[in-house]
């Protein structure tokens, strides 16, 4: 065993029986490379990943390559989840050296750490030679690695500073239809989404769309997103059989899946669709929010209240081997077996055809009409036909139990915990259902109880009882937005007080007074080669357009008027240098709340929680809710209180309109002006 065995990733603990002397990223490690004056080898991936398990067998497992290794580098593994940190600078550095990043993520550096050459994935020989030259020139010619670890390193420093303008002007909102403008141009008309492959779902993108099309009554927006949810849901990237959403679609239909189910995207495309379903009322919306909160609840919620992280995209096929997809999916034989007289239907509505068939005999299910006009041509009752997609859908999870499940990331990670805690707090909010907002709830008090010190700080993992690893600006801001979320359901203001301490302790310990922006890591831990500055939206939106936005809401609850220049002023220095929006969407979301359509409802009084459960129930992105049953101290609602009355505000740019008791009407006006 390397020393990897005292680790608790399960990422790492993969990699604890490898002839690789690997090491952890730790102080100890850094010196010791110091001291040996011995290159670094940094190995970056995460468990569910299919491309690091191959090159972790073709290499890592391999006599040869731990002979080269172990002789000229100190040999370090990183899982990404763990330490995203460290990934980000690294990221950068291979993205500057060959143009592209992704996982497995290999770098060699300098003992000091600064990077020197990279890549993704490479081939057993490949690597073998490349890291014998590497060697080689380190010894015989050491200046040529010295002169370009010293340009690379400007080139990571420079890009990590975000320009800044001094102007302090209004927004101005036709930026938004120039850059939707420019947008549009890559919307697939045909599945949804962005007309390229793989297809990322990129939930906080069509947040946006959904909000953007709706408060300007863009039809044809909102024709998109909901082509996009609707071709999702019929992809092969959702699991029909037993919810869940994998993390991307290898091709432009959505359909074949890269087969690891994220926390983070189940969270997220939860809130997505709970938001859709109150505008829409979809059936389909509702059926993925139901399937996939049921599959959480059953796969990765703990005793304590957490949720685990991951399943892999690997699992034991028929023969023994571990497969990408296994799992998943069918043959024509199995499926003819398990649907009998059903098959031939079954094959029109999940295309047992060319449309869904994948590679050697199996098919992903995939479907690319709805049931409605399913039953029209086959004149078929919608609720029968409904019906039998329940009954075939059971059928299959229970021959797909028979088999070997993917591997489980066991860990759980803060900020993933709190994205899908906000997504129990969204489908409540949307469906209503309490059993939502009482998994939410223990997730919260798993968060203060397990993973919040006595000093302020939020720890980044926890497993066995343990919390470890100090957390990153992701945890924190993720946290405070599902504290407020929780806040907005129940009116207990310890959520909001909650919230502003951490934002608080986020000033106080990441906040860069000169950048006037938040950084990753913070001020208490040990700095890395360069500092790292989230600002562009991905798969899981920015943590300072994140941390921005929450400042926006507690600015009002809290009528905090230092909140509000943080959030203001960082969202002047970004909007100029916005060029593609897809990457800065969740900063325009924080525009929008800028605009004359925003607004603030106060509900004081004892139906606050009904009235405000009534309001939660429809699409109101551009309304702040606050309530209580009694008489409150927090600023937005002091003073708002009369005794034996229910009394609703509705306020815009800090200025309220007469109380009125008369909830029907506040939704009408709430309606009219979203």
């Amino acid at each position: 065993m390397n020393e990897l065995n005292l680790e608790t990733s399960p990422y790492l603990l993969q990699h604890a029986n490898n002839p690789v002397h690997w090491k952890a990223w730790n102080e100890k490690t850094l010196a010791l490379a110091k001291k040996e004056n011995k290159l670094i080898l940094i190995s970056i991936g995460y468990s569910a990943c299919h491309w690091c398990h191959v090159m972790e067998h073709e290499s890592f497992e391999n006599e040869e390559v731990a002979t080269t290794m172990n002789a000229h580098f100190i040999n370090i593994k990183i899982d990404r989840e763990e330490r995203p940190d460290i990934d980000a600078v690294y990221m950068k550095a291979v993205q500057i050296m060959t143009g592209r990043g992704g996982w497995p993520m290999n770098v060699v550096a300098l003992p000091d750490g600064r990077p020197i050459w990279g890549g993704t994935y490479f081939r057993k020989n490949e690597w073998i030679n490349s890291l014998e030259k590497l060697q080689e020139i380190y010894i015989q010619n050491p200046e040529t690695i010295l002169d370009y670890a010293e340009k690379l390193h400007e080139g990571l420093q420079s890009i990590s500073i975000i320009p800044k303008t001094e102007t302090t002007t209004d927004f101005n909102f036709e930026i938004l239809e120039k850059l939707i403008e420019k947008w549009q141009k890559s919307f697939d008309w045909d599945f949804g989404g962005m007309a390229r492959a793989p297809k990322f779902m990129m939930p906080t993108n069509y947040e946006f769309l959904l909000r953007y099309g709706h408060q300007t009554n863009d039809k044809k927006l909102l024709e998109f997103v909901d082509l996009t949810l609707t071709k999702m849901a019929f992809g092969g990237l959702f699991d029909t059989v037993d919810g869940g959403f994998s993390r991307y679609s290898v091709d432009i239909k959505w359909h074949v899946p890269h087969f690891e189910k994220m926390l983070y995207d189940n969270g997220q495309m939860v809130s997505l669709y709970a938001n859709a379903y109150k505008l829409t009322k979809n059936k389909l919306y509702k059926e993925v929010i139901e399937k996939t909160l049921n599959f959480v609840e059953k796969e990765w919620l703990t005793s304590e209240g957490s949720f685990y992280s991951a399943l892999d995209a690997d699992s034991l096929n028929h023969e023994n081997h571990l497969e990408e997809g296994a799992f998943y999916v069918w043959t024509k034989k199995e499926l003819q077996v398990i649907l009998k007289e059903d098959f031939e239907l079954f094959s029109e509505v999940f295309n047992v055809n060319e449309f869904g068939f994948w590679e050697h005999e199996n098919y992903v299910l995939i479907q690319n009409q709805s049931l409605e006009q399913i039953g029209k041509q086959q004149n078929i009752a919608i609720e029968t036909l409904e019906q039998k997609k329940k009954s075939w859908e059971q059928k299959l999870y229970l021959e797909r139990e028979k088999r070997s499940k993917p591997r489980l990331d066991d860990k759980c990670l803060t900020s993933w915990n709190a994205i899908m805690l906000k997504g129990f707090v969204d489908a409540y909010k949307a469906l209503n259902d309490e059993n939502h907002l009482t998994i939410a709830l223990q997730n919260a008090n798993f968060i203060i109880e397990k993973l919040w010190n006595s000093n302020g700080n939020l720890s980044r993992t926890y497993k066995n009882g343990k919390a470890t690893i100090n957390g990153y600006l992701e945890d924190y801001v993720h946290v405070m937005e599902a504290f407020i979320s929780l806040y907005e359901v129940t009116f207990d203001e310890k959520w909001l007080h909650h919230s502003k301490d951490l934002a608080h302790h986020c000033l106080d310990y990441f906040y860069d007074e000169k950048e006037q922006f938040f950084r990753f890591t913070s001020r208490q831990d040990s700095d890395l080669i360069t500092p790292h500055f989230e600002v562009e939206d991905n798969v899981i939106p920015a943590a300072n357009s994140v941390i921005a936005n929450v400042l926006f809401k507690l600015s009002i609850y809290f009528e905090n008027s230092y909140f509000e220049k943080i959030s203001r002023q960082m969202l002047q220095h970004i909007l100029p240098t916005i060029d593609y929006p897809s990457a800065f969407s969740n900063w325009l979301n924080l525009l929008l709340n800028f605009s004359e359509q925003q607004k603030e409802i106060a509900i004081c009084g004892e139906k606050a929680i009904e009235f405000g459960t009534k309001i939660n129930q429809y699409y109101l992105p551009n309304a702040i809710i606050a309530g209580s049953k009694n008489v409150s101290k927090l600023p937005f609602l002091e003073n708002r209180f009369t005794e034996n009355e229910t009394l609703l505000y509705l306020c815009q740019n800090r200025t309220c309109q007469k109380p009125t008791d008369n909830l029907e009407e506040i939704l009408i006006e709430l309606k009219m002006q979203s």
